[in-house]
């Protein structure tokens, strides 16, 4: 965690001297942030100006850096796992991706895009669900709303104090409880147990959470305004020249590709093993969605694989009332 702390104060250090940046919360809310926009891919942050160009990042290791600035409750964010999870099997060697978040609800204190309680957000969140193709359950906004997504957030940042690997499982494992599970993942409880699945120490974990955690989503929330994040996911790929290219949105997977050959255009594509036992071994958990990306096939047939898996006892099988997610045996 020495060399990551090092990274961390030296991008502050670059993008935050004279910013004059003011806290999010003493901004006015404009936009409602749970009201997010299919086509444009994108949940907006309240009150944040549009910026054309962004601060390099260097990279580290790898030709490419990536800077993913996300949040547990965006819900575009969920939409492009798919393609997310390609990215990594595919460029892998090439990229390097840092997870950053952004501070999607601080709370409720505003209404504007016809949103001003929990409740207003059930319907939509059913109908982007539809528009990505992955399944969202909005009710938990009508059974057990969350009053902010600054929690699962922190608890992020806990985790990835902990084992950056195991944090990427924890966000997997919070975003599954809260789109499809219906559990309101700003409660100490869920996350605890998500910390437990993943195997993190939750001593540790809840240590964290109360001090080290609380500065390092502080600083997430400050590099996104310095950087000109106005929504989420934003991606910022770099390359050792100090260029960069921006995706801002859910796009189509050939959008994340084309950043990475703009910079790095020896950038080689690996091939991976799409047999079903290889890519569950992989993530072991996938949609339909996810499903069809990472093997290439047809929609159509790629749930009807899984379903068939599944009769066959292979998989298990979740449904909620807008898509199903699986998971091997």
């Amino acid at each position: 965690m020495a060399n990551s702390a090092k990274t961390t104060a030296a991008l502050l250090l670059t993008l935050l001297s004279g910013s004059g940046c003011q806290s999010q919360n003493n901004k006015p809310m404009e936009n409602n942030p749970l009201l997010c926009n299919p086509e444009k891919g994108l949940c907006e942050i309240p009150g944040t100006p549009t910026q054309n160009s962004t601060t390099a990042v260097q990279a580290v290791e790898k030709p490419i850096k990536v800077v993913y600035f996300t949040d547990p409750i965006c819900s575009s964010c969920w939409g492009i796992e798919p393609q997310l999870r390609k990215l990594k099997l595919e460029y892998g060697q090439s990229i390097d991706i840092e997870y950053r978040m952004g501070g999607l609800l601080p709370d409720w204190s505003y209404n504007s895009g016809g949103i001003s309680k929990p409740s207003d957000v059930a319907h939509h969140w059913d109908e982007v669900s539809a528009y990505y193709d992955m399944p969202i359950d909005g009710d938990v906004w009508l059974e057990d709303p969350l009053d902010s997504s600054y929690p699962p957030s922190i608890a992020f940042k806990a985790a990835q104090l902990q084992d950056q690997q195991k944090a990427l499982l924890f966000l997997r494992e919070i975003r599954e409880m809260v789109f499809l599970q219906k559990k309101n993942i700003a409660k100490r409880d869920n996350l605890a147990l998500a910390a437990r699945k993943v195997g993190l120490d939750i001593t540790q974990f809840k240590t964290d959470f109360e001090g080290r955690a609380k500065l390092l989503f502080e600083e997430d929330l400050k590099l996104g305004r310095a950087m000109g994040v106005r929504g989420f996911p934003t991606m910022i790929f770099s390359n050792t020249d100090g260029k960069n290219a921006t995706v801002y949105g859910s796009k189509p997977y050939g959008d994340y590709e084309q950043a990475i050959k703009s910079l790095h255009p020896l950038a080689a594509k690996a091939t991976y093993d799409q047999n079903w036992q290889a890519v569950f071994a992989k993530y072991t958990t996938l949609t339909a969605r996810e499903f069809a990306e990472l093997t290439q096939t047809p929609r159509a047939n790629a749930e009807k694989t899984l379903n068939e898996l599944t009769a066959n006892g292979a998989l298990e099988k979740q449904t909620t009332k807008n898509g199903s997610i699986w998971k091997r045996r």
